[in-house]
């Protein structure tokens, strides 16, 4: 079996470290690894498969120096519109994590459960986007219901970890939960979101475009279009809630025809990474507690609408930093191994 070598933009980083694990855990084929970031991590050692790596600072000539087969690059959308296409031009193929990518026209946005054929358009640019982690988790959800039963509408909001905003997000939480059992709450300034995070929501995610949606927003609804191929209406509404990992989302689909809960359980059940979890009377339900450091998105609370037979009203979630981001790229590298891989 062939191995590659892997480079890792931003390996130090919550989603460069699950990068690493993911790609251990599903025993992807690796020979070398080349992880990379800025130069205040450089120096930093890694762990992988039992062995020791060194973290190199990135720079416009780190891959002419390695002969990289998949770039995987977390680092932020300015660092890959910057080195991305150098990674490319060197001969790899670009997994980025970024949005900077995803909307571009010859650009795939992937998700593999939903959409791997796209993975053949990675030769016009070398390059593959994963989406926005909120979408990732509904799409694995609306493309089975809608090849099943057609979907014309769908209504999110969603209710979305620190983990969101990376390592610093997460430890600015920590931080507070502990300044508030100290009663010193009031010494914690913000610095990573808009308000204080604990014990509060924060109904604003990213900036707030002219028509008063925020780029997280618009983020899903252009997403979800180009990943599934077709022009569903899509709203949604992203809050930042003070769960520390994994993602949750509520979701309400506008079928075409009538659909009952029991056909629409069905049809998830045999979806692909995703996991019905849906007993409510045994008070088996989604949660973050149970999605973290998982690989699948669990998905319960399905019921039909008290007024529409044509619309179903979800809850599911899923792991912002895996689902959302690390397995998502690692999968997209497993599709293009099987078939593109020269």
């Amino acid at each position: 079996m062939r191995k590659y070598n892997i480079a890792v933009v931003g390996a130090t980083g919550a989603v460069g470290e699950e990068i690493f694990n993911v790609l251990a855990e599903l025993d992807f084929p690796v020979a070398d690894v080349l992880p990379l970031a800025s130069s205040k991590s450089a120096g930093e050692k890694i762990e992988f498969k039992g062995k020791s790596y060194v973290v190199k600072e990135l720079t416009e000539s780190s891959f002419e120096e390695a002969d990289i087969d998949i770039a995987f690059f977390s680092a932020g959308g300015s660092v890959s519109a910057k080195f991305a296409p150098l990674a490319a031009q060197s001969g790899a193929v670009v997994i980025d994590n970024t949005s900077h990518f995803r909307m571009d026209a010859d650009v795939p946005l992937v998700v593999p459960e939903c959409n791997p054929e796209d993975i053949a358009m990675w030769r016009e640019r070398g390059i593959i986007a994963n989406p926005n982690c909120s979408t990732i988790q509904m799409v694995q959800l609306l493309k089975p219901l809608d090849d099943a039963f057609g979907i014309r509408r769908v209504d999110v909001a969603t209710y979305q970890a620190a983990s969101g905003a990376g390592k610093e997000g997460m430890e600015e939480l920590v931080v507070q939960m502990q300044k508030f059992f100290e009663f010193k709450l009031d010494e914690c300034e913000p610095k990573v979101f808009a308000h204080q995070l604990a014990l509060n929501l924060i109904p604003h995610i990213d900036v707030f475009k002219e028509n008063d949606y925020t780029k997280e927003e618009m983020k899903m609804v252009n997403e979800t279009r180009k990943i599934l191929h077709k022009d569903i209406e899509v709203s949604a509404t992203c809050v930042r809630v003070p769960v520390l990992r994994s993602h949750s989302e509520a979701i309400t689909i506008h079928f075409e025809r009538p659909v009952r809960a029991d056909e629409a359980k069905a049809v998830l059940a045999k979806a692909p990474s995703v996991v019905l979890y849906d007993e409510p009377s045994e008070k088996k339900y989604p949660m973050p507690l149970i999605s973290s450091d998982t690989n699948d998105t669990y998905v319960g609370r399905i019921r039909s609408d008290n007024f529409d037979e044509r619309i179903l009203h979800l809850f599911c979630a899923a792991d912002q930093i895996r689902v959302g981001a690390a397995t998502n790229a690692v999968r997209i590298a497993i599709k293009w191994a099987e078939k593109y891989a020269e």
